[in-house]
C-alpha cells in the first residue's frame, strides 16, 4: 500500500459561519482535505458536523453562510444538492435516501436515470449493466433487481457507495455510517472505504465510534461549540498504525480529560431495594407478516428494583422485538406469555394499558417512534404525562412549560428555549428530550433500547448518570446496546438473545465480551 498522493487539497472550506435564529451553529470554521484522504470530523453532539457538511453539500445554499469553499483549487458556490454533485460531491446521510419498493438499480440510478440514445426513455439494458458493474465495485452479491427492502440495512449502505459511484463521485461525505449496523457489516464498509481511497476517492467520515477513526482514518478535524479547535494526523502513510489515541481525541472533543466512560454504580437502598418490580414469564410473539415465524420465542426475565438489567444480542436477535411487543403489544402478533409490575399482572394489550400499568420505552429509532420532530420541545416532554397536566380538561400549559424548563436545566438539553423544534436539536439532545418525556411520567420500568445510539463520548457519560441516577431512585431499568463495552460498564446482570430466544444470563462480575459473544452466537442444537 503506498502513501497517500501528494498536491493540492481536494476542499478547503475557509471561515464558514452559519447562523441560525438565535444560534450561531459553526463560526469561522476551517477544513482542509486532501487528495485521496480519509478525514474524519469528530465533535460532541451539535458542534456543527452536520451543519458544516450540509454547507459543504448545498443543503445551505450559497449566500445562507458567510466564508467560502475550494474545491480542486477552484471557488464554488453551491446552490443546492445537485449542484454539488456535478461537482463530484456526495454526501450519504445516517437516515438512508432509498426507496423500499424500487429495485437495487432504480434505486442507484434514481434523479440519473440512463437514457442513452433512447431520449427521454430509460435504457433499462444499460442500467442493469452498470448497476452490475457498479455492485461488483462495491462488493455486493445481489442482483441489480432486487428490491431494496429485501436486502438489509449493511447491503443499503452499500447501495447508497454505489450510487454514490455512478455519480463519478470525487469527494464522498458518510455521516455515521456504521451507527445502525453490527461488526460484521461495519467491517465491510469500513474496508470499502479503504479501499476507495486507494481508488483515488477522497472521504469525509462523521462518527463517534474513535476505534473505527482510528482504524481507517488519516486525519481528525475536532470541533467544539461550532468552532475548529485542531486538525490531528491519525497516521502517516495508510500503512502504518495510528499514531492519535482514543484519549487524545476525546480531549480535544470535550475540552477535559473524560477518565471513566461509566458513572460509579449507585446502589437503591430502599425498603423494597431486591424485590421483582418486572416479570416477564414465557413471553412469545410471531414476526407481523410472516406469521409462522417466531420472533420471540418462550422468553422469561426478571428485573429487581434499582438494578440496570442489559440484553445482548446480534443484529436480528429479537431484543427490539421483545421490547415493543412487551410494550403494548406494538409489534408483532402476541401468542403467549404474561407480564408482571411490582407482582401484579399487567395489562400491556395496548400502549397506554403499558404505560398505566407503569412501563415506558425509549425506542431505537428516535426520528420515526420517539418524537414528533416537527413540534418543540415543550410538547414532546409532556406527550406521555397529559393527563396529570389537565386543568379542567384542558392542559395547563404553564404547568407544561414549567416541566419542560426543568428538564432542559437537569438534562443539560442544549437550546435557547424550550420552544424549539425538536428536529433542529442534535441527535444527543433529541434523545435528552426522549428521556425526559419518560422519566417526568415516572414508570416503575424503563425500557431503553439503544439509548446512546449516534451519541458522543461526552453526551453519552451523561444519559449514562441519568440512568444511574434512576436506578439509584428504585426505578428498574431493561437496557438493550449492541455495544458490549456499554453493557459491562453499566449492568449488574445481562441476559443474551440469539434467534428470538435467551441464550444466556450473565453476572457483571463474570461478564466479559467472549463469554457474551459466545452465548450471543449460540444456535439451535
Amino acid at each position: 500500500m503506498s502513501a497517500r498522493p501528494a498536491g493540492r487539497p481536494v476542499l478547503e472550506m475557509r471561515g464558514i459561519t452559519k447562523t441560525f435564529p438565535g444560534v450561531k451553529a459553526l463560526s469561522d470554521v476551517n477544513l482542509t482535505v486532501g487528495p485521496a484522504e480519509i478525514h474524519a470530523i469528530c465533535g460532541e453532539n451539535g458542534a456543527g458536523k452536520s451543519t458544516l457538511m450540509k454547507v459543504l453539500s448545498g443543503v445551505h445554499p450559497h449566500g445562507s453562510y458567510d466564508g467560502e469553499i475550494l474545491f480542486e483549487g477552484e471557488p464554488v458556490a453551491f446552490k443546492d444538492i445537485r449542484a454539488s454533485e456535478q461537482h463530484g460531491i456526495v454526501i450519504i446521510h445516517q437516515e438512508l435516501a432509498l426507496v423500499p419498493y424500487l429495485s437495487i438499480a432504480e434505486n442507484i440510478f434514481l434523479g440519473n436515470e440512463q437514457t442513452g440514445s433512447t431520449k427521454g426513455f430509460i435504457d433499462w439494458n444499460d442500467t442493469l449493466r452498470r448497476a452490475s458493474a457498479l455492485l461488483k465495485r462495491v462488493g455486493l452479491p445481489d442482483k441489480p433487481q432486487t428490491p431494496v427492502a429485501d436486502i438489509g440495512v449493511g447491503k443499503q449502505q452499500l447501495v447508497e457507495i454505489a450510487k454514490a459511484l455512478a455519480k463519478e463521485v470525487k469527494l464522498l461525505i458518510l455521516d455515521e455510517p456504521t451507527a445502525a449496523l453490527n461488526d460484521e457489516d461495519s467491517a465491510k464498509l469500513l474496508d470499502l472505504i479503504v479501499e476507495l481511497r486507494e481508488q483515488g476517492i477522497a472521504c469525509i467520515i462523521i462518527s463517534h465510534k474513535l476505534g473505527e477513526i482510528r482504524q481507517i482514518a488519516d486525519t481528525v478535524t475536532v470541533l467544539r461549540d461550532g468552532r475548529t479547535i485542531e486538525s490531528l494526523t491519525v497516521r502517516h502513510s495508510p500503512d502504518s498504525a495510528p499514531e492519535l489515541s482514543e484519549e487524545q481525541i476525546i480531549r480535544s472533543m470535550v475540552g477535559r480529560d473524560l477518565d471513566h466512560r461509566f458513572p460509579e454504580r449507585s446502589t437503591y437502598a430502599g425498603e423494597d431495594a431486591g424485590s421483582t418490580a418486572l416479570t416477564v414469564s414465557g413471553w412469545t410473539v410471531r414476526h407481523p407478516v410472516d406469521h409462522q415465524r417466531l420472533v420471540v420465542d418462550d422468553v422469561s426475565l426478571t428485573v429487581r428494583r434499582g438494578e440496570i438489567v442489559g440484553i445482548a444480542g446480534l443484529m436480528g436477535a429479537g431484543r427490539t422485538e421483545l421490547a415493543m411487543s412487551v410494550f403494548g403489544r406494538s409489534y408483532g402478533r402476541y401468542v403467549a406469555g404474561r407480564v408482571e409490575v411490582a407482582g401484579r399482572e399487567a395489562d400491556v394489550r395496548t400502549v397506554p394499558a403499558a404505560i398505566e400499568a407503569g412501563l415506558a420505552y425509549v425506542t431505537e429509532d428516535r426520528k420515526q417512534y420517539g418524537l414528533n420532530l416537527i413540534d418543540n420541545i415543550n410538547r414532546n416532554i409532556s406527550l406521555a404525562s397529559l393527563p396529570g397536566m389537565r386543568r379542567r380538561g384542558v392542559v395547563d400549559e404553564h404547568h407544561e412549560r414549567q416541566v419542560a424548563e426543568g428538564y432542559r436545566t437537569s438534562m443539560n438539553i442544549k437550546t435557547p428555549t424550550v420552544f424549539e423544534q425538536v428536529g433542529r436539536l442534535s441527535g444527543g439532545n433529541q434523545q435528552k428530550v426522549v428521556l425526559s418525556r419518560w422519566i417526568h411520567a415516572d414508570p416503575e420500568v424503563l425500557i431503553l433500547d439503544e439509548p446512546t445510539r449516534g451519541i458522543d463520548v461526552g453526551a453519552k457519560f451523561e444519559i449514562y448518570t441519568v440512568i444511574d441516577g434512576l436506578a439509584a431512585a428504585g426505578k428498574a431499568v431493561l437496557f438493550i446496546s449492541s455495544e458490549l463495552p456499554e453493557l459491562l460498564g453499566m449492568c449488574d446482570r445481562i441476559y443474551t438473545m440469539a434467534e428470538g430466544r435467551l441464550t444466556g444470563e450473565v453476572a457483571r462480575a463474570d461478564a466479559t465480551q467472549e463469554s457474551l459473544m459466545r452465548h450471543m452466537t449460540a444456535t439451535r442444537s
